[in-house]
This record gives C-alpha cells, sequence and structure tokens, in this order.
C-alpha cells in the first residue's frame, strides 16, 4: 500500500501527477461523451470553473505556474492500449461493448483542447470552449486538478511527522465511518467522490478501504482508472449536463418542455434499455414526473441530487404507484450531501420500500475537517458548468433554489416553463461566501465570444 505521508513529504509531480490518464474521471462522463458524440456533436459548449467558496482564495493559494503545468500535462495524455482494452471489451452493467468502435477509435485519439485561465480578486478564472464532445472532457480533471492544488499548498507547510499524523488521522476517520455502515449489511454504496477528492492517491486509499472494510455492500467507483485498477464495478449514468445544453438548444417554449424528456429518449435508444436511472431535478423534481411520458415510469429507478431527500423519495414512490409500478421493485440513488448519519437515516426510512443505494461523494474521499489549523483542509464548492450552448446560456433550476443557476430572466422563463412554483431553500453543505463577481464577468465574456454581447448578465448562485 503507498505511503502516502512519505509520497506527499517528497513530492515530485512527474512521479504523482494529479491526473494520470483520460480515464481518470467519472464513469457517466465517457457513458455521456458517446452519446453527444453520437447525437450533438457539433454543438459548441462554453464550460466554466465557479468557486462558490469565495473565502478560498485558489490564485492566492496555487502558484498559476504549477497550475498551468498541470493542466498541460492533462492535455498530453491520451489513452493507452491497456485503457482501450479495457473499456472496448469489459462488461458494464451486464452489457459487452458498451463502448461502439464508433466511440472508441474517436476517444482513442483525443487530445483535450486548449483552456483559457486568467486571475482576477484572488481568484482563477479557468474557460474551455469548443465542440461539446471535446470540452466536456475537461470538467473532472480540471476540478480535480485545483482540488488537489490546493491540498498541496496546505500540506507543503508541515513536516514529515506532521504529514504522517494527518493521515493517520484521517484514516481512522474514514474507518470509523466504515465501521457504522458495515452494521447494516443490506446497505449498497458507491464511490462518487472524484471532483471533489483530496487528491488522487487519498481517493484510491479511500476505495481500498471500502471494498475490505464493506466488502459486497461497496457497489464500486465513479472513477473509471480506479475501477480497472481495483476489479470493482464503474458506476455512473447521466448528469444534468445533458439537459442543460438540450434545453439551451430549444428554439422555442414547447421544444423547452420537451427537452429534458427527448434527453432520456436519446439516452434510451443510445443504450438499448440499460442505465436507465433518471435525474429528474434539473428543473424541479415535482413538474418532471407530473409530465414525464408514460414509458419512463418503467425505468429502472431515480437518482435524488439536491431538495430534501426525505422528500424527493417519497415523491418518487408516489409517483410510481401512481404510474402502476411497483416501488419495490424501483431503485433510488442518494448522491447530495452525503455523510454516515444521513446514510443511516435514509436506508432506514426507506428499506424495504424501494431498493435503496448510495453514490457517496465529498465526505468519503475529502473528510479532512478538523485535523489541520483553522481547518484549512476542508471541503470546499468548486464546480466546472457548461454556461452556454450554441451562445445561448445553459439554466439550472435544481430542487433547491438556491442551486438555481443562469440568467435572472431565463430562470425566470424556465420556472414558468416547467411550472416551478414556490421552493423551499435549503443550505448548501460545504458552501459559503458568495460567488465572486469574477464568475459573473467570466462567463458572460466566454458566451459573448460565441454570440456577441449577452443581455442580461447572467447571474450565477449557489447551485
Amino acid at each position: 500500500m503507498v505511503d502516502i505521508a512519505t509520497r506527499v513529504w517528497n513530492h515530485k509531480w512527474k512521479i504523482d501527477p494529479i491526473v494520470r490518464s483520460l480515464i481518470d474521471t467519472d464513469f457517466y462522463k465517457l457513458l455521456m461523451c458517446q452519446s453527444v458524440l453520437r447525437n450533438r456533436p457539433d454543438t459548441t459548449v462554453v464550460f466554466s470553473l465557479i468557486n462558490r467558496s469565495k473565502h478560498i482564495r485558489l490564485a492566492d493559494l496555487i502558484d498559476e505556474g504549477e497550475l498551468r503545468e498541470q493542466l498541460d500535462h492533462i492535455r498530453s495524455l491520451s489513452l493507452s492500449r491497456g485503457e482501450s482494452t479495457f473499456l472496448r471489451g469489459n462488461t458494464f452493467y451486464g452489457k459487452r461493448q458498451m463502448f461502439s468502435p464508433e466511440f472508441m477509435s474517436w476517444f482513442e485519439h483525443l487530445k483535450l483542447p486548449p483552456y483559457e485561465l486568467e486571475t482576477r480578486d484572488g481568484q482563477y478564472e479557468l474557460t474551455f470552449e469548443g465542440a461539446w464532445p471535446e470540452v466536456m472532457m475537461w470538467e473532472i480533471p480540471a476540478l480535480a486538478c485545483l482540488m488537489e492544488l490546493r491540498s498541496r499548498a496546505v500540506l507543503k507547510e508541515m513536516g514529515k511527522f506532521e504529514l504522517q499524523v494527518l493521515y493517520a488521522r484521517a484514516m481512522t476517520k474514514l474507518w470509523q465511518k466504515i465501521e457504522k455502515l458495515r452494521e447494516v449489511p443490506e446497505i449498497a454504496i458507491a464511490d462518487f467522490g472524484t471532483r471533489r477528492r483530496h487528491s488522487f492517491l487519498w481517493q484510491d486509499w479511500c476505495v481500498q478501504a471500502m471494498i475490505e472494510g464493506l466488502g459486497p455492500s461497496f457497489t464500486g467507483t465513479s472513477n473509471c482508472l480506479m475501477a480497472m485498477r481495483r476489479e470493482v464495478e464503474a458506476i455512473g449514468t447521466n448528469a444534468h449536463e445533458l439537459p442543460m445544453v438540450y434545453a439551451a438548444l430549444a428554439e422555442n417554449d414547447e421544444e423547452l418542455a420537451d427537452a429534458p424528456y427527448h434527453v432520456l429518449a436519446d439516452w434510451h435508444e443510445e443504450h438499448e434499455g440499460n442505465l436507465r436511472i433518471i435525474l429528474p431535478d434539473t428543473y424541479g423534481t415535482k413538474g418532471f414526473l407530473e409530465h414525464a411520458p408514460d414509458w419512463l415510469a418503467g425505468w429502472t429507478g431515480v437518482r435524488i441530487d439536491s431538495g430534501d431527500p426525505v422528500e424527493g423519495a417519497e415523491t418518487a414512490i408516489a409517483w410510481w404507484k401512481a404510474r402502476g409500478e411497483d416501488p419495490r421493485e424501483k431503485r433510488i440513488i442518494f448522491s447530495d450531501a452525503l455523510d454516515v448519519d444521513t446514510i443511516l437515516t435514509l436506508q432506514a426510512r426507506f428499506s424495504g420500500r424501494v431498493r435503496v443505494s448510495f453514490g457517496w461523494g465529498t465526505l468519503l474521499t475529502n473528510d479532512f475537517r478538523g485535523l489541520v489549523k483553522d481547518d484549512a483542509l476542508a471541503p470546499f464548492s468548486l464546480v466546472c458548468k457548461a454556461v452556454s450552448a450554441n451562445g445561448r446560456p445553459t439554466v439550472k433550476l435544481s430542487d433547491n433554489p438556491r442551486k438555481a443557476t443562469g440568467p435572472e430572466d431565463e430562470i425566470a422563463r424556465y420556472k414558468r416553463v416547467f411550472g416551478v412554483g414556490a421552493q423551499r431553500e435549503l443550505d448548501v453543505t460545504f458552501f459559503k461566501g458568495e460567488i465572486p463577481a469574477g464568475v459573473t464577468r467570466t462567463v458572460k465574456g466566454a458566451i459573448g465570444r460565441l454570440a456577441g454581447a449577452l443581455a442580461p448578465a447572467p447571474t450565477l448562485a449557489f447551485g
């Protein structure tokens, strides 16, 4: 097993680059990329880094030259022969050849496109523009890069023994969580922690600890590279990115209302009935389910990723019953702001009523809270969002109004089209402070380069 403390102390990034492979990413990115390449390959999309935690001044912590080195290294990566063989020949979700020969040929020749990096008000403004299938592959490595560079900035001030003690405490903290979880043998839990991990080595350690500690209750990891290396299932389906971009491309309100279902129709065709998990909250879960076509009720399950998880699950159960489906045969995946107590509470409430699963993210792979002075390694909120498609701004409403993103007038329009009424605001875990003004300027500038000046300027809220 890797001695993480020693590797950090003797750090040489050529030995430990932050991102080591194009498949050091979430599995759903590859699945979505294949769908996008088939259905919307010529769409021009802008992704932008958004640091919601203004108090974490990344540009003050992270050297720009080091950041550029890591980003340039990511651009040098290409799929290895072994990785290609794994993707081409492995069975995922019981299906052979999940990835088509056409997609694999494209992926084997992929080099990530250029990035734009600026500094403003103590924050980095990082954007990616280009063909959707290419730029979407920047999201996860960009986030992992910034998160780990922040960790390294804090750790470089520590001595050798201090680092050993720190990691011993972090390991103990995680193992105590595992001990609580394994008291419930029927639990099903996967690692969803790539995008906000403390580091690559730490996520890998967490995955190994979950394999040993939980046995069959650990269902796999969203990280494709670690799934390959540790011989566990690669877990993932799709994300908010798809309906956000499809909706932005809609020509009128009628097409806008249909966009989330158009996404799933394309998905159904792409995967021939596999991976049938609905993510309903992009424009409000309640309205999505009320207006959903009958064929969606036959899908395998629902992922709850915002709002009150109990309320979201109860809404899904009531919807299945109203559509003549047995909820006990359906799956609900909880994936928002989870830690052990929340997981155990949700498991107890819904066990026997549905098939319950959990996608455990930040507090699996980055829970160093309370372990260093001034809590300098506490998790923070960093995202990389698709902010425009073919020059039009994207919008996300969510089941929590604090997570809404997009221009104010477009948010109002989307709420009208999707029938989103009053929503209860919930605290967004780990999100402190407000979005820096520089982020709004970055997003406006990126969209403007594609479609001229955008008015009014986008207003980005917690999301």
